[in-house]
């Protein structure tokens, strides 16, 4: 068995029109709503063995906040490109590529894919509104064995929960 956390990116700031969509960084509601998910998880003692983001910057920062309130290094935060604007196929293909010595994993991305991934993945559609923390717990014993239907939604949690 294997626990995958799916994560949608904590609120981003709109204020600069002429901001590619790829550097938004989060806004003020963000910034509070990403350490107290973390703080939230640490309470329940959640502690991923990897945590894999895109490499959006409001996506890096929610996983940077989620990993410093979980006591986490930064080096064990990794960027993946692939998980920036992905369908629900490539959020699965990059948990299907962890290694897997892991055994708890969380994965930070956008909407729609992070929905549709936990719908793929469980059979239970949910929409995650920005922050969400999706548990899953995965029946499989190595991660590339993860498809479709192979995994158990445990729980969401919102920053209005």
């Amino acid at each position: 068995m294997k626990t995958l956390y799916l994560v949608r990116h904590a609120k981003s700031d709109w204020g600069d029109p002429m901001l590619d969509d790829h550097d938004r960084p989060l806004n003020d509601r963000g910034l509070r709503d990403a350490p107290a998910m973390g703080h939230r998880l640490a309470e329940r003692g959640v502690r991923p063995d990897r945590i894999v983001t895109s490499t959006a910057v409001r996506a890096r920062s929610t996983a940077r906040l989620l990993a410093r309130t979980l006591g986490i290094g930064d080096d064990h935060v990794v960027e993946e490109r692939k998980l920036y604007a992905a369908s629900e196929r490539s959020i699965l293909a990059v948990a299907a590529g962890l290694d897997d010595a892991l055994e708890v994993a969380m994965l930070v991305g956008h909407n729609p894919g992070m929905s549709d991934a936990v719908g793929e993945l469980t059979g239970e559609w949910v929409e995650l509104p920005t922050c969400a923390v999706v548990e899953c717990r995965v029946g499989v014993d190595s991660w590339a064995e993860l498809v479709e239907g192979t995994g158990e939604l445990l729980g969401v949690d919102t920053p209005k929960h």
